[in-house]
């Protein structure tokens, strides 16, 4: 097995398409987002607070990367962990999947809070300007590419498993 790594921005699905992936393939579940506030029991909003996203983004990398040295997970990649290269590069050995869709439409979909410290009072905004810059860094790393605004979770999940089990050997 290989890690496979689900990229995209904020409420694109990562978590509910990560989900019903490991379910369907008997892997486990890694979200980084989870993972850190359960390792130090803060928000991501008091993370960033306290530290600013240079700290937060340090505490997401170590994440991404120990995520990454098992090979039986389905990881729930930060929208921003595409922006350090050595994630990147490290995402060269997983089948990464990027789900894709309209920043307008996330921004209808996502909701601000204690886990959203990027978004303001226009979330579609934020998240166009976010797509702008991060776009070309998760068509780089992908291997294949859902769009989230077209297909329900259960439909890309399915995508993702077809094309694990299209890519084992016989």
């Amino acid at each position: 097995m290989t890690p496979v790594v689900l990229v995209g921005l904020m409420g694109s699905g990562k978590s509910t398409v990560g989900r019903l992936v490991a379910d369907a393939t008997g892997r486990t579940l890694v979200d980084v987002d989870v993972t850190i506030t359960a390792r130090t029991g803060k928000t991501v909003r008091e993370l960033w607070e306290e530290g600013g996203e240079a700290a937060y983004r340090t505490l997401e990398s170590e994440a991404v990367h120990e995520a990454l040295a098992r090979d039986d997970v389905v990881l729930a990649a930060p929208g921003g962990a595409i922006l350090d290269p050595a994630v990147r590069a490290a995402l060269a050995d997983a089948f990464v999947v990027w789900l894709r869709a309209d920043p307008a439409a996330l921004g209808r979909r996502v909701r601000t809070g204690d886990h959203r410290p990027l978004l303001g009072p226009d979330p579609g905004a934020d998240l166009a300007a976010m797509a702008a810059a991060r776009d070309g860094l998760y068509e780089a790393v992908a291997d294949l590419v859902i769009d989230t605004g077209r297909h329900d979770p259960d439909a890309a999940a399915r995508s993702i498993v077809d094309h694990l089990d299209s890519a084992r050997p016989d």
